[in-house]
Protein backbone atom coordinates (compact mmCIF):
# COMPACT_ATOMS: atom_id res chain seq x y z
CA UNK A 1 0.00 0.00 0.00
CA UNK A 2 1.23 3.60 -0.61
CA UNK A 3 2.54 5.57 2.47
CA UNK A 4 -0.37 8.03 1.67
CA UNK A 5 -2.93 5.63 1.89
CA UNK A 6 -1.28 3.78 5.16
CA UNK A 7 -0.96 6.97 6.95
CA UNK A 8 -4.59 8.34 6.05
CA UNK A 9 -6.13 4.52 7.04
CA UNK A 10 -4.25 4.78 10.82
CA UNK A 11 -5.24 8.17 11.19
CA UNK A 12 -9.07 7.55 10.45
CA UNK A 13 -8.45 4.39 12.85
CA UNK A 14 -7.19 6.79 15.71
CA UNK A 15 -10.37 8.62 15.16
CA UNK A 16 -12.40 5.06 15.44
CA UNK A 17 -10.94 4.45 18.73
CA UNK A 18 -11.82 8.04 20.42
CA UNK A 19 -13.46 7.45 23.86
CA UNK A 20 -17.42 6.63 23.38
CA UNK A 21 -19.46 9.49 24.13
CA UNK A 22 -17.05 12.42 22.41
CA UNK A 23 -18.36 14.16 19.94
CA UNK A 24 -16.44 13.09 16.96
CA UNK A 25 -18.22 14.91 14.23
CA UNK A 26 -15.65 17.19 12.99
CA UNK A 27 -12.48 14.62 13.70
CA UNK A 28 -14.69 12.15 11.41
CA UNK A 29 -15.20 14.36 9.04
CA UNK A 30 -11.26 15.08 8.44
CA UNK A 31 -10.63 11.17 9.07
CA UNK A 32 -12.61 10.61 5.93
CA UNK A 33 -11.79 13.37 3.70
CA UNK A 34 -8.09 12.15 4.48
CA UNK A 35 -8.97 8.52 3.56
CA UNK A 36 -10.91 9.44 0.49
CA UNK A 37 -8.16 11.29 -0.59
CA UNK A 38 -5.60 8.76 -0.04
CA UNK A 39 -7.56 5.75 -0.96
CA UNK A 40 -9.55 6.95 -4.11
CA UNK A 41 -6.87 5.63 -6.44
CA UNK A 42 -7.24 2.40 -5.35
CA UNK A 43 -11.21 2.30 -6.35
CA UNK A 44 -11.03 4.47 -9.55
CA UNK A 45 -12.46 1.44 -12.46
CA UNK A 46 -12.81 -1.09 -10.14
CA UNK A 47 -15.77 -3.17 -9.25
CA UNK A 48 -17.72 -2.28 -6.31
CA UNK A 49 -15.88 -2.45 -3.00
CA UNK A 50 -16.02 -1.64 0.64
CA UNK A 51 -13.89 -0.64 3.76
CA UNK A 52 -15.56 -0.99 7.16
CA UNK A 53 -14.66 0.22 10.24
CA UNK A 54 -15.83 0.91 13.17
CA UNK A 55 -16.60 4.42 12.97
CA UNK A 56 -18.15 4.38 9.16
CA UNK A 57 -17.73 2.81 6.37
CA UNK A 58 -16.48 3.75 2.83
CA UNK A 59 -18.60 2.47 -0.50
CA UNK A 60 -17.16 3.05 -3.90
CA UNK A 61 -17.22 1.44 -7.35
CA UNK A 62 -17.28 2.97 -10.88
CA UNK A 63 -15.28 6.35 -10.27
CA UNK A 64 -17.44 7.42 -7.19
CA UNK A 65 -16.51 6.87 -3.61
CA UNK A 66 -19.26 7.68 -0.78
CA UNK A 67 -18.34 7.72 3.13
CA UNK A 68 -21.41 6.53 5.86
CA UNK A 69 -20.09 7.49 8.92
CA UNK A 70 -22.19 5.88 11.50
CA UNK A 71 -25.04 6.64 13.08
CA UNK A 72 -23.62 7.73 16.66
CA UNK A 73 -20.98 10.31 15.13
CA UNK A 74 -23.58 12.80 14.53
CA UNK A 75 -25.46 12.42 18.07
CA UNK A 76 -25.83 15.49 20.83
CA UNK A 77 -22.84 15.77 22.68
CA UNK A 78 -23.30 15.03 26.07
CA UNK A 79 -24.68 17.74 28.69
CA UNK A 80 -24.47 17.66 32.66
CA UNK A 81 -27.84 18.05 33.75
CA UNK A 82 -29.23 21.06 35.63
CA UNK A 83 -29.83 18.97 38.55
CA UNK A 84 -26.29 18.15 38.98
CA UNK A 85 -24.56 21.22 38.23
CA UNK A 86 -23.30 22.90 41.03
CA UNK A 87 -24.91 26.50 42.86
CA UNK A 88 -23.67 29.36 40.73
CA UNK A 89 -21.87 32.03 42.27
CA UNK A 90 -20.60 35.51 42.03
CA UNK A 91 -17.39 37.39 42.75
CA UNK A 92 -17.03 40.93 42.67
CA UNK A 93 -14.12 43.08 43.25
CA UNK A 94 -13.38 46.18 44.99
CA UNK A 95 -13.33 48.99 42.22
CA UNK A 96 -9.96 49.59 40.48
CA UNK A 97 -7.98 51.73 42.65
CA UNK A 98 -6.83 54.20 39.76
CA UNK A 99 -9.43 54.84 38.29
CA UNK A 100 -11.84 55.60 40.97
CA UNK A 101 -9.01 58.57 41.64
CA UNK A 102 -10.05 59.94 39.00
CA UNK A 103 -13.89 59.40 39.52
CA UNK A 104 -14.47 56.43 37.39
CA UNK A 105 -15.80 53.16 39.14
CA UNK A 106 -15.00 50.65 37.11
CA UNK A 107 -15.94 46.97 38.91
CA UNK A 108 -14.71 43.58 37.69
CA UNK A 109 -16.56 40.17 38.76
CA UNK A 110 -16.78 36.72 38.02
CA UNK A 111 -19.27 34.22 37.58
CA UNK A 112 -18.94 30.08 38.32
CA UNK A 113 -21.55 27.45 36.96
CA UNK A 114 -23.15 30.34 35.03
CA UNK A 115 -22.60 32.62 32.01
CA UNK A 116 -23.17 36.05 31.77
CA UNK A 117 -25.72 36.06 28.49
CA UNK A 118 -28.66 38.14 26.89
CA UNK A 119 -31.37 35.80 27.14
CA UNK A 120 -34.57 36.32 29.11
CA UNK A 121 -37.41 34.07 30.40
CA UNK A 122 -39.01 30.65 31.55
CA UNK A 123 -37.97 28.84 28.41
CA UNK A 124 -34.22 29.38 29.09
CA UNK A 125 -33.84 28.20 33.37
CA UNK A 126 -33.36 24.93 30.86
CA UNK A 127 -30.37 25.59 29.40
CA UNK A 128 -27.23 24.31 30.59
CA UNK A 129 -24.97 25.36 31.20
CA UNK A 130 -26.96 27.71 33.42
CA UNK A 131 -27.35 31.27 32.30
CA UNK A 132 -27.85 34.81 33.81
CA UNK A 133 -27.57 38.53 33.66
CA UNK A 134 -26.70 41.00 36.78
CA UNK A 135 -29.18 43.46 38.67
CA UNK A 136 -27.35 46.27 39.58
CA UNK A 137 -28.31 48.96 42.23
CA UNK A 138 -26.49 52.58 43.34
CA UNK A 139 -26.86 53.91 46.57
CA UNK A 140 -30.02 52.09 47.47
CA UNK A 141 -31.64 53.61 44.23
CA UNK A 142 -35.77 52.33 44.49
CA UNK A 143 -34.38 50.91 41.27
CA UNK A 144 -31.89 48.86 39.27
CA UNK A 145 -30.98 48.03 35.63
CA UNK A 146 -29.78 44.71 33.99
CA UNK A 147 -26.43 44.11 32.29
CA UNK A 148 -25.49 41.14 30.31
CA UNK A 149 -22.33 42.34 28.46
CA UNK A 150 -19.96 40.12 30.54
CA UNK A 151 -18.14 43.38 30.93
CA UNK A 152 -17.13 44.96 34.03
CA UNK A 153 -19.06 47.10 35.63
CA UNK A 154 -18.05 51.03 35.04
CA UNK A 155 -19.89 53.65 36.28
CA UNK A 156 -19.16 57.60 35.85
CA UNK A 157 -20.42 60.80 37.48
CA UNK A 158 -21.22 60.23 40.57
CA UNK A 159 -20.69 63.07 43.04
CA UNK A 160 -17.89 62.93 45.51
CA UNK A 161 -18.75 60.69 48.71
CA UNK A 162 -19.32 57.27 49.66
CA UNK A 163 -21.09 54.95 47.55
CA UNK A 164 -22.45 51.60 47.85
CA UNK A 165 -23.39 49.48 44.08
CA UNK A 166 -25.12 46.14 44.79
CA UNK A 167 -24.45 43.34 42.16
CA UNK A 168 -27.15 40.96 41.87
CA UNK A 169 -26.69 37.80 39.75
CA UNK A 170 -30.11 36.78 38.64
CA UNK A 171 -31.52 33.57 36.55
CA UNK A 172 -33.17 34.40 33.09
CA UNK A 173 -36.63 35.15 35.01
CA UNK A 174 -34.91 37.74 36.94
CA UNK A 175 -34.58 35.75 40.25
CA UNK A 176 -31.82 36.51 41.88
CA UNK A 177 -29.53 33.90 42.48
CA UNK A 178 -26.12 35.53 44.62
CA UNK A 179 -25.67 39.12 45.44
CA UNK A 180 -22.10 41.28 46.71
CA UNK A 181 -22.15 44.76 48.08
CA UNK A 182 -19.26 46.90 46.93
CA UNK A 183 -18.76 49.92 49.32
CA UNK A 184 -16.14 53.10 47.67
CA UNK A 185 -15.83 56.32 47.77
CA UNK A 186 -15.50 58.95 44.82
CA UNK A 187 -12.58 61.50 45.95
CA UNK A 188 -13.18 65.01 45.78
CA UNK A 189 -11.43 65.93 42.71
CA UNK A 190 -9.36 69.02 42.24
CA UNK A 191 -10.47 72.20 39.25
CA UNK A 192 -8.47 71.39 36.60
CA UNK A 193 -7.54 74.13 34.74
CA UNK A 194 -7.22 74.14 30.43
Amino acid sequence: MAPGIVIAIDLFMSLCDREPGQSRRDLIKVGVGLLTAATMPMFVGCADREMNFNCGTIKAGNNSMTTIPPHDAFAPAPVVPLESEPPARLIVDSPLAGKLAVGLVVVRYRTENLRIVPVYGPAALGVSPRIGHLHLTVDDAPWHWVDASGEPIVLKGLPPGPHTLLVELADPTHKVIDRATVKFEIPQQSASRY
